[in-house]
């Protein structure tokens, strides 16, 4: 099948090079020239594991190419997949200017019939405006069908999420335009889910609400864990062992981030308000959010003499998640303002993120691995859990250190065994135990 996938991000580069790796020809555009340059070049604009050996070998195969003219890979394409960004606007709704701008592009375009799939996250309704744009810009009457197909990929693990996907959902106003998506997918042996428009819209939005309530829920519970003497790591296992919660997200840590929670639960929240509905309980799971990294820096700041002016902090980890390089709502981002704020040094380590860092604090001190950012630090904070951070050598890392006290944002450590090692060691709602 020949298909046109517009935007090069995560979703629209391993979707793109997956199709093209099951035997489609795919045509990937970007109206960034300098991104379509760098991958015609075979150079990744995005760290994630596996995605490289994928591009290069469908390019050289010549079933994957990268194009900024729009136009004619439109032209060439049966399935047209929209991956274009969707970022939060100021008041919490999303910015569909870049949805708008394919769809028009689209139209005019148009030289048969085509079904457009939206992929990216976009609002209930989104179909019937990509419908009514496409109609406004299309010459003369080719038919077209809008679907949608929303993207469930977790970045560090997107193509095997898309290979191996728990469903396939699809949104489409009749079966013709259904039957080509089935198609399109039916390599995978996936379960599929038949829907309409607007509901497929609205799974993604509330799939993706619901993981983030689970997450502010179990930090909630972890901080009412350290108030009580509880242990949430047990308090998790005897929750998750219940087949009506289940263990998956149950992680006390320092809340979620990346490209997709926080802005999907804002246009969330801004749907349901639109609509008359007080949507209290999404408000509820964001301000738990908000507020995790701010109690996490007020517990280090009294552990460090109660202030941060002319200490040393080392952070172990700065993309939002381990493998990826994303920055995007990285709790490193906020903990580091606030500690740069109040006079702190941080020595930064990140296997992958520290280059994406960089465009956001320019001034940090940049480490070349972990026991360097350890060096004469007043504390080490750990914020993003590689696998790496799991396995150093912590009688090393103590010696280093100008004082033994550990931060564990992500409770990646035994916290009986870093006291016998003789730090000062916190974690996310867990007690010492013997």
């Amino acid at each position: 099948m020949n298909i046109c996938v517009i935007g090069t991000g995560y979703v629209g580069l391993v979707t793109g090079a997956i199709f093209s790796d099951l035997g489609n020809e795919v045509i990937c555009v970007d109206l960034n020239p300098a991104k379509v340059e760098m991958l015609n070049r075979g150079e990744m604009p995005i760290y994630e594991p596996g995605l490289e050996e994928i591009v290069l070998r469908n390019a050289t195969e010549k079933r994957l190419t990268f194009t900024t003219e729009l136009e004619g890979a439109v032209k060439f394409a049966e399935v047209i997949f929209i991956c274009v960004g969707t970022p939060p606007l100021p008041n919490g709704d999303p910015d569909m200017q870049y949805i708008s701008s394919a769809a028009a592009s689209i139209g005019k375009a148009l030289n048969g019939y085509k079904v457009v799939v939206n992929k990216s996250t976009v609002p209930v309704g989104t179909g019937n405006l990509v419908r009514e744009i496409i109609e406004a810009n299309r010459i003369g009457d080719t038919e077209f069908d809008v679907v949608s197909n929303p993207e469930f990929l977790r970045e560090g693990s997107a193509i095997k999420d898309t290979l191996e996907p728990d469903r396939i959902v699809i949104g489409a106003p009749h079966q013709t335009a259904a039957m080509k998506l089935i198609e399109l997918y039916s390599p995978l042996e996936r379960p599929m889910l038949i829907t309409d428009v607007a509901s497929a819209e609205m799974i993604k939005y509330a799939s993706n609400a619901f993981l983030a309530t689970k997450i502010s829920f179990i930090n909630a519970v972890a901080n009412i864990c350290e108030a009580v003497g509880a242990d949430v790591q047990q308090v998790i296992k005897g929750m998750g062992s219940d087949n009506r919660i289940g263990r998956a997200f149950l992680n006390a840590g320092l809340g979620y981030g990346g490209s997709c929670f926080p802005k999907d639960s804002s246009a969330l929240l801004r749907t349901a308000e639109k609509h008359g509905y007080e949507f209290s309980l999404m408000k509820a799971v964001m301000d738990v959010n908000a507020m995790q990294p701010i109690l996490f820096v007020n517990r280090l700041r009294k552990a460090v003499g109660g202030s941060f002016k002319g200490k040393t902090i080392g952070m172990l980890g700065l993309a939002f998640k381990p493998n990826t390089d994303d920055m995007r709502d990285a709790k490193s981002v906020e903990i580091i303002k606030i500690l740069q704020d109040e006079g702190a040094t941080v020595k930064a380590y990140d296997p992958i993120a520290m280059e994406n860092t960089q465009k956001i604090y320019p001034d940090l001190c940049y480490s070349k691995n972990s026991y360097d950012a350890a060096r004469e630090t007043d504390a080490v904070i750990v914020v993003t859990e590689w696998n790496e951070f799991k396995q150093l050598n912590m009688e090393r890392l103590k010696s280093l250190m100008k004082t033994p006290v550990l931060f564990d944002g992500r409770n990646i450590y035994d916290p009986v065994q870093m006291r016998r090692l003789g730090f000062d060691y916190h974690s996310i709602g867990r007690k010492m135990r013997e």
